[in-house]
């Protein structure tokens, strides 16, 4: 098994010692549960906070900014690490379920679990003494749920430390906007393009006023992505791998693209996993090639989608 020598989770826990100091300041309820288990609220969290969080998320390997600009603030994201940031801690590929409760994990404790066949494909796995993760909802995990998750992790509960926010906050909002090149990144590993090649990734995606309700809220936030987001990735080797693989990455090439991410959703009865996968990645990328210093730019942004999406309540 490959392991990740960076320590994702120690460089996660670290920061959310600072989130623990500033707590009251940056209005995140902190709860200690039975089990030992440390979790943040970030339901009524503003940017600041929601900065910090996407910065967990990303085991604190990428620079997280918002460039306020008209028409909408734009969610700046940059790393030199966009395999470990991004693939191995941001994204969300761990669904959390007890009883009733679910969310969707994120955060480097997917490393420590390596439960996902995706780790091991990038090779960041790693054994951590502390662990920490993130939960898009907005309800307390209950103490069966960080059992289970420490478990699976390899450590007692009372190592795990759990942060979550709702989609429809300012917070949980801006952590989901910030996945615009993890998004790139994701499709590029799902086309069979080696991931190592990739040395930096820098993104942006305007950020939508904060939705009514959480289904508004997956709308507008994919939305952001799907045709406001621009990313490009600095990679080694051969221009005609880039230039073929290019015109695959845009989410124009998806059927289903053209409508807000709602309207989609609720022609498949708001089940996500029926919408097509191929849908979910920036709506412009460039690909730089380091070696040439050629560069390839492929999509386009799609201001009229974004306009209805971020409107419509």
């Amino acid at each position: 098994m490959a392991s990740c020598d960076i320590g994702l989770n120690r460089r996660a826990f670290l920061l959310c010692q600072d989130i623990g100091t500033r707590s009251a300041e940056l209005e995140v309820d902190r709860h200690r549960l039975p089990s030992g288990t440390t979790a943040y609220d970030f339901s009524r969290a503003g940017a600041a906070g929601g900065l910090l969080l996407a910065r967990v998320c990303l085991a604190d390997l990428a620079e997280v900014s918002i460039n306020e600009c008209a028409p909408w603030p734009q969610v700046l994201v940059a790393t030199d690490h966009p395999l470990a940031a991004c693939m191995a801690a941001q994204y969300a590929g761990w669904e959390i379920k007890a009883g009733e409760y679910f969310a969707m994990g994120s955060g480097p404790m997917r490393a420590a679990a390596d439960r996902e066949p995706l780790i091991a494909d990038i090779g960041f796995a790693e054994q951590a003494d502390d662990c920490v993760g993130v939960l898009e909802t907005g309800e307390l995990p209950a103490d069966e749920v960080c059992r289970d998750i420490a478990a699976k992790c390899g450590i007692e509960p009372d190592r795990l430390t759990l942060l979550f926010a709702p989609t429809n906050s300012t917070a949980g909002t801006l952590q989901v906007v910030t996945r615009s090149v993890e998004t790139s990144l994701h499709k590029l590993h799902e086309l069979g393009f080696d991931l190592s090649r990739v040395e930096r990734g820098e993104g942006s995606a305007p950020l939508p006023p904060v939705a009514r309700n959480g289904l508004a809220a997956i709308g507008r936030t994919n939305d952001a992505i799907l045709y406001g987001a621009e990313v490009t990735l600095g990679l080694r080797g051969d221009d005609a791998s880039l230039q073929n693989i290019g015109p695959q990455l845009p989410s124009s090439v998806s059927k289903e693209y053209g409508q807000p991410f709602a309207d989609i959703l609720r022609s498949y009865d708001n089940d996500f996993y029926q919408v097509d996968p191929m849908l979910f990645s920036p709506a412009m990328i460039t690909l730089h090639n380091l070696d040439t210093g050629n560069k390839f730019k492929f999509g386009e942004l799609n201001h009229e989608v974004l306009v209805r999406s971020f409107a419509d309540e």
